[in-house]
């Protein structure tokens, strides 16, 4: 058996206090990555499969390094989390996730993650992306068609439409009580009562008369949509299939998320997003990098954080690329939006509030249970 050298030992005991004795939050990359050399690997987990991508180019860029990405959802992130934390366990170095209101309340909040800003690009973000978390780029849960069996544009243009019985088991979902993306959604439009009732009345000519136990109009949406068959499916995947396949001639549509368009030549769909929708066709949500307490591999944490903000090409060259596609926005200033996309300030999505979803999103949840 081969015996590990001595000096390579402490050296490798050494690294947990070098680290720790440095303000790495304050270091350039150049100064990274030599702790981060002798850290060896680092491991993220990630809400999107395109963290492979992002492995390659890292360990293109950083050879010595062992990126070591999970693919798991923002809800799964959130609970291996403090359990793995309750139990003293450190096992991740990175989160790459979503459900902000979650993530502010269970792993902001009592220490579980920190936020670190990569000095090399905090002047190209807006503060509200630097603090309290620091937003990787802004996602969304909208609604999707197929345009090639619509051609002429989405066929919906009111979200009441979806309640009517031409729609009756055509619209998908990814199930909210598993995804936390969707449970907002749902929580926004409960939150968004007035604009509901008002969409009401320009789609049928009238006021709308919400239900006693409800309470608003955009409540009652949510009641009227499950009970006109809404299908939930388990994953992207299924949904993107149901809805994008080009060879449908009466195609349903979904709540889906807008950046899958990015997969329509390779898997063969027509995925596009319903814009003109009223009141508005879904939520425009931040994507989180944060350190967890206790990371086993700090240097290289802030080395990935970095440098998954791209380089200062237009794009944000192999690093950042993965993500520059139709529907996810850079949220650093230099990164320039897919020519395909809809622009930013055209996109016509609620922005989350975090709090006003962390302080009402629970009472939805019950109320879906009840309605399933």
């Amino acid at each position: 058996m081969l015996k590990t050298p001595m000096t390579m030992i402490l050296a490798a005991a050494c690294v947990p206090a070098l680290a720790a004795a440095q303000d790495l939050d304050r270091l350039a990359p150049a100064g990274l990555l030599p702790l981060a050399q002798q850290e060896g690997s680092v491991t993220v987990f990630s809400l999107s499969s395109r963290i492979a991508k992002v492995e390659a180019a890292f360990e293109a860029a950083y050879p010595g390094i062992d990126l070591v990405g999970v693919d798991l959802s923002s809800a799964r992130q959130i609970a291996r989390l403090v359990a793995e934390q309750q139990a003293g366990v450190h096992a991740v170095d990175v989160v790459y996730l979503a459900d902000s209101p979650v993530v502010l309340r269970d792993l902001l909040a009592p220490g579980l993650i920190h936020t670190y800003v990569p000095p090399r690009v905090a002047d190209q973000l807006d503060e509200r992306f630097k603090t309290p978390l620091l937003v990787h780029r802004l996602s969304t849960k909208v609604l999707m068609y197929n345009e090639a069996a619509n051609p002429a544009g989405s066929p919906v243009t009111n979200l009441w439409q979806l309640t009517m019985p031409e729609w009756k088991g055509r619209v998908l979902m990814v199930d909210p009580t598993q995804r936390g993306e969707l449970l907002d959604l749902l929580t926004q439009i409960a939150l968004s009562g007035e604009e509901m009732a008002a969409a009401y009345k320009a789609q049928f000519g009238k006021d709308i008369a919400v239900d006693s136990d409800l309470g608003g109009a955009g409540e009652q949406f949510i009641r009227d949509l499950f009970a006109n068959d809404l299908i939930l499916v388990s994953n992207s995947d299924d949904l993107n299939k149901a809805v994008g396949d080009k060879t449908a001639t009466n195609p349903p549509v979904a709540f889906g998320t807008y950046s899958d368009r990015r997969d329509n030549e390779e898997e063969g769909w027509a995925l596009q997003v319903a814009n003109a929708v009223e009141p508005r066709n879904g939520i425009l949500f931040p994507t989180v990098l944060a350190i967890p307490d206790g990371a086993p591999h700090p240097a290289a944490a802030r080395l990935v954080i970095d440098f998954m903000f791209g380089d200062d090409s237009a794009d944000g060259g192999p690093a950042f690329r993965p993500f520059n596609v139709p529907g996810d926005y850079a949220t650093r200033s230099t990164i320039a939006d897919d020519p395909d996309s809809v622009g930013l300030e055209d996109l016509d999505a609620w922005t989350l509030d975090p709090d006003a979803i962390a302080a009402n999103r629970s009472r939805i949840a019950d109320l879906i249970i009840t309605l399933q």
